[in-house]
């Protein structure tokens, strides 16, 4: 392999490593592109790669050493190794009173990373949902089963597909769990799940530029 296919070759991955992580980023998503001397390539919210060096803080990663291809950087106040090609998530803040607090990404959506019956799960805040909704490879993973609910249509981007209602024991976000919340399970795979109405009607929800609050009601 000449230098110019080398620079192609590695240009490629580089472009294929950008392209995975753009997918379904969320604003506390941090992913390690690749690696320049002594500093880390970071792509934050699925946003373009940037250099941040050794003791520096980028949207509150910090990057804590770097050691080839590996960087350890500190994200939401816990400490991750990462490789090129991983990313690492942050949980969606909370305290004792109830309360999320959630960053929009760079296209405006909010993501969080949550639990259903133990299970974790990331979901997408989605107001137009009815219900939570969970593709069925979430559903098979949490021993969800398609059979056992009330069968009904939903219309997707993708078009109709096949549904089941059933009812979740728990949905955690947080410090904050719901019980007994209504869902549906789709009969084909989804990119990721849907927090619906379900869930936000028992919440009170305020939003303030690139920020949502969402505030246990009962």
């Amino acid at each position: 392999m000449d230098n110019g296919e080398k620079v192609k070759h590695h240009f490629t991955l580089f472009a294929a490593v950008i392209c995975l992580f753009s997918v379904g980023s969320a604003a506390q998503d941090v992913g390690l592109a690749g690696v320049m001397g002594s500093k880390a390539m970071l792509m934050l919210n699925g946003g373009e790669p940037k250099s941040v060096a050794v003791g520096q803080v980028l949207d509150g990663v910090k990057v804590i050493s770097v050691q080839g291809d590996q960087v350890v950087i500190e994200i939401a106040g816990k400490k991750r190794s990462l490789r090129v090609g991983q990313h690492a998530i942050g949980a969606p803040s909370s305290d004792a009173s109830g309360k999320i607090v959630m960053a929009a990404d760079t296209r405006g959506h909010f993501y969080t990373n949550g639990s259903v019956n133990g299970n974790s799960v990331r979901f997408l805040v989605d107001t137009g949902a009815t219900m939570i909704s969970l593709g069925a490879a979430d559903a098979r993973r949490m021993g969800l089963d398609f059979n056992g609910g009330q069968k009904g249509m939903s219309q997707t981007a993708n078009g109709q597909t096949m549904v089941s209602k059933i009812q979740l024991d728990t949905v955690r976000i947080g410090d904050v769990t719901l019980h007994n919340v209504d869902a549906l399970i789709h009969q084909t795979d989804m990119p990721v799940a849907l927090l619906g109405m379900s869930f936000l009607n028992r919440m009170d929800m305020q939003r303030d530029g690139n920020t949502m609050t969402l505030k246990k009601r009962f």
